[in-house]
């Protein structure tokens, strides 16, 4: 009898276990004793979405749909209780879009919360989510249609309108052959020296004219300006002096400064008719001129990359580094962290963070604010007369975890505080450099993370 009791006792212990276990496993499927945060959303058409539905966050199973209330009129929507699992409140900010979507054309229907912008605040319990309507299958096949309609008949135009203008592009080219055949016959008459045009392109006596009239307009605005000059003295002595018999004196020496202005003035005027007259291989003085001026600015470039390829010339980098020509413009993050020259301890450092310095405009671009740069004048202030002197290093810094907006938020960061350097204390800006550096300040610095800007003086030249 008692191993009967016995027997029992296990049976009833062990469905309670089983009994027990289950309801954990089911209430752990419906996420019954996880924390959990609620929200709302309105739709004028739920498209099969209804109560127990799954949400998605981002992609990820998230939470159910709770409830959804009954509009009372047409002009108001459907408004859904949803409930999102606490650890995913960080995705869901006051500018998250939810929307109604399907698992593949005909699957299952559920609630996708889109993940907000960073600098969006987290959305606060029982808020109201922006929403974006469903797009309906059936939509999307009558606009199919239409388009599909609307092609077939501008093909059938373009058809015609081939058939017009084929007929059109060949008389054109036949015209064009014509034409072509005229042209070649011209300029095998020039080079031959035939014609008024083709006896100028073989003048080798042009190249030696344009010479000399070119001495000739220098000499002509040496006359000129000792013409003026004598004008200048008789008219001074016609002022300060007060006598009779030396006005006509001086009128008869300006009429002949006027005669000999004439006549240079002509001369001028035939000068540059012959300047303006083309050289020997019918090529005008300006487009020479022109080419001349590219040629000197092609040349200058040259030398300039050659120079800066000498910079980094193994053999040549430590002169010019000592000389200090260093190319603060071009500073890659990696270099410059095993720098020693930007990494030692004696740079003075001034960190400053995002939240004193940035806000987001209407197009979601970072700006410096009027605080900000209030805050870079006191640190540029307090380096005193060493910003003129000294480089100056500005170093970027965003803290998300994107690798690729990291580089692109700090170096934009970075930019924008070089520039308000240099055009506010109007600093050399071969002494400004930027350096994206993501969201890891060096090794040895006070900080193991930053999300800002850092403003690093060099002493001395590198």
């Amino acid at each position: 009898m008692m191993n009967r009791n016995v027997i029992v006792g296990l049976f009833v212990a062990a469905g309670l276990a089983l009994f027990t276990i289950g309801l954990f496993l089911i209430g752990n499927r419906h996420e019954a004793f996880s924390r959990h945060i609620e929200f709302f959303a309105e739709f004028k058409d739920l498209s099969g979405l209804a109560k127990g539905a799954k949400v998605q966050v981002a992609g990820m199973d998230a939470g159910q749909v709770l409830d959804i209330g009954i509009p009372d009129s047409p002009t108001v929507g459907f408004r859904v209780k949803l409930r999102v699992d606490e650890k995913f409140h960080g995705l869901v900010r006051t500018d998250s879009v939810a929307m109604i979507g399907t698992a593949g054309v005909v699957g299952e229907t559920f609630l996708l919360v889109r993940p907000g912008s960073p600098n969006a605040p987290a959305a606060t319990s029982l808020a109201t989510l922006p929403s974006k309507e469903p797009t309906e299958l059936a939509d999307l096949l009558d606009q199919g249609k239409g388009t599909l309609a609307d092609a077939d008949t501008a093909i059938k135009n373009a058809n015609g309108l081939l058939t017009t203008v084929g007929g059109k592009v060949n008389s054109t080219l036949d015209e064009v052959k014509g034409t072509v055949s005229n042209v070649n016959d011209v300029v095998v008459g020039l080079k031959e020296g035939r014609g008024s045009a083709g006896m100028l392109l073989r003048d080798q006596a042009l190249a030696n004219q344009v010479r000399q009239t070119v001495t000739n307009v220098q000499q002509a605005s040496v006359d000129i300006g000792h013409v003026t000059s004598k004008a200048d003295g008789l008219l001074s002595d016609i002022q300060s002096r007060n006598f009779p018999q030396k006005i006509d004196g001086t009128l008869a020496s300006v009429s002949s400064a006027a005669s000999n202005i004439d006549a240079s003035s002509r001369q001028i005027q035939q000068t540059i008719a012959e300047i303006s007259q083309p050289d020997e291989q019918g090529v005008a003085a300006g487009v020479n001129i022109r080419e001349s001026l590219s040629n000197t600015n092609v040349a200058t470039s040259n030398m300039a990359d050659e120079t800066e390829a000498l910079k980094h010339n193994f053999f040549l980098r430590g002169f010019f580094r000592h000389r200090g020509y260093y190319n603060l413009t071009h500073l890659s993050p990696d270099k410059y962290r095993k720098d020693g020259f930007f990494t030692s301890p004696g740079n003075p450092r001034a960190w400053l963070s995002a939240e004193q310095l940035f806000r987001t405009d209407a197009n979601g671009v970072e700006q410096l604010t009027p605080r900000g740069k209030t805050l870079i004048d006191g640190t540029l202030a307090g380096y005193g007369d060493s910003i003129v002197e000294s480089p100056i290093i500005v170093e970027g810094y965003w803290s998300g975890e994107n690798p690729a907006e990291q580089l692109t938020l700090s170096r934009h960061r970075a930019n924008l505080v070089r520039r308000y350097l240099q055009d506010h204390f109007q600093l050399d800006p071969g002494h400004l450099g930027a350096v994206p550096m993501k969201n890891l300040p060096p090794s040895g610095s006070d900080h193991s993370s930053w999300d800002g800007i850092c403003i690093l003086l060099v002493k001395g030249k590198p």
